[in-house]
């Protein structure tokens, strides 16, 4: 009864790694996929570079990266001025706490 229960107890336990380790490698939403140049059908469209000769389609994709990047980075620096303020409210608890345990003590 016991080494069954173990079994069964390890078989479920491996079962549910394989699963975890199976969701954690599935591309998330939020990734940027960017093609290598050397890849086929990487090929400039005549036709865009045509209409607009000034500029041709490998500037205008890099305008819409530096673009991308650019939000990323003003979301990434929001969210660390974020991080900062919930710190230093942790901090304040934190020594609000100590305070209390030592005027608890002398009581």
């Amino acid at each position: 009864m016991k080494k069954s229960f173990v079994v069964a107890f390890l078989g479920a336990s491996l079962a549910f790694v394989v699963a975890w380790q199976a969701a954690g490698q599935q591309p998330s939403s939020n990734q940027i996929v960017i093609q290598a140049a050397n890849a086929p059908g990487s090929a400039p469209a005549q036709p865009a570079a045509a209409k607009n000769p000034g500029t041709t389609v490998d500037d205008s994709a890099a305008q819409t990266l530096l673009k991308e990047f650019q939000d990323a980075k003003k979301k990434n620096d929001e969210l660390l001025r974020k991080q900062e303020a919930t710190l230093s409210q942790l901090d304040d608890l934190q020594k609000a706490a100590e305070q209390l345990k030592i005027f608890a003590k002398r009581v």
